[in-house]
């Protein structure tokens, strides 16, 4: 049987041996550290990047935050789309107003929502990515292209349904 231990006196066992070795070096740099990601057997990665999770002011007023798992609000919602198109959203991303995304002012950051409106009865996912609407009454604030698909581009304004999916 020939292949690369019968080369030993041309040095391929020994290349073979280096390369072994260099992989295992390289497995070990590349490996996480445990105490950053360690978790209980069987429990679910459930987190959010810290920095989108950190209570935050406007206007005097104070919101935390948090993982809401069983969120299911209904209230309304608003649009935003011209004055912010091309600026930073809370993720750091660029706002674009015809992706469809949205503004939560608890919700963890990116993560996802289906938003129902309760009087066309159209359903969509969208992706939270901002901070929003701070306005009273308001639980959510879509891109301008979620709010036409939903069928509220017009009013401006829709009672809506919505229901938290997870991690984006």
């Amino acid at each position: 049987m020939s292949g690369l231990f019968d080369d030993v006196k041309g040095g391929g066992f020994f290349r073979f041996l280096v390369l072994l070795a260099c992989g295992f070096w390289l497995c070990a740099c590349a490996s996480v550290n445990p105490s950053t990601h360690a978790q209980a057997p069987g429990a679910r990665q459930a987190s959010a990047p810290r920095g989108t999770m950190r209570p935050y002011e406007v206007n005097g007023r104070w919101y935390t935050p948090r993982l809401q798992p069983d969120y299911d609000e209904r209230g309304l919602a608003s649009w935003y789309g011209p004055a912010h198109d091309g600026k930073p959203t809370s993720t750091g991303e660029i706002f674009d107003q015809w992706a469809i995304t949205g503004a939560h002012k608890t919700l963890p950051i990116p993560c996802v929502v289906e938003v129902t409106n309760l009087e066309n009865g159209r359903r969509l996912k969208v992706r939270i990515n901002d901070r929003g609407p701070f306005v009273d009454g308001r639980i959510v604030d879509l891109s301008r292209a979620a709010a036409q698909r939903l069928g509220f581009e017009r009013q401006g304004v829709a009672r809506v349904r919505v229901r938290y999916l997870g991690l984006a």
